[in-house]
């Protein structure tokens, strides 16, 4: 487990652009944390490490929004409106784990769909800051 102190909107940003360097066709990335935490401001910072240029809405209303790569689709998925796991299915997010990139905000909601080797980033408030804990994907340079 590793753990981060972040004191800005720049500094969430940042860490989501490392995230960003370090994917792989095939990676879950567990967004774990309160309402207002930082877990969209996280994937903004991975999607746009990517595409600069790239609009990154919240999915808090789309559930999903995804962006186009030459080697998979990442999916920016804001799970906290399903009331079933077994909605995954039919947003059509079964079907991309394990194959493509996907952001989860709220993965508890998939209960046991969650994959095993996912990547959990759990952001916790702390004073003014937020504490950030990763786990999983041992060997890589987060």
């Amino acid at each position: 487990m590793h753990e981060l102190s972040i004191n800005s909107d720049t500094e969430m940003l940042a860490l989501g652009a490392r995230l960003g360097r370090v994917l792989r066709a095939g990676d879950t990335v567990a967004l774990i944390g309160g309402l207002g935490a930082g877990k969209t401001t996280l994937a903004r910072g991975l999607v746009q490490s990517l595409l600069p240029h790239e609009t990154v809405p919240s999915p808090t209303y789309t559930l999903v929004q995804t962006y186009e790569f030459p080697e998979y689709t990442l999916w920016h998925c804001d799970l906290y409106r399903i009331e079933h796991a077994d909605e995954a299915y039919e947003l059509g997010l079964m079907d991309a784990l394990g194959e493509d990139v996907c952001l989860l905000e709220w993965p508890d909601r998939l209960g046991g769909l969650l994959p095993e080797n996912a990547l959990t980033v759990e952001i916790t408030f702390d004073g003014e800051g937020r504490r950030v804990s990763l786990r999983g994907w041992e060997g890589r340079d987060v």
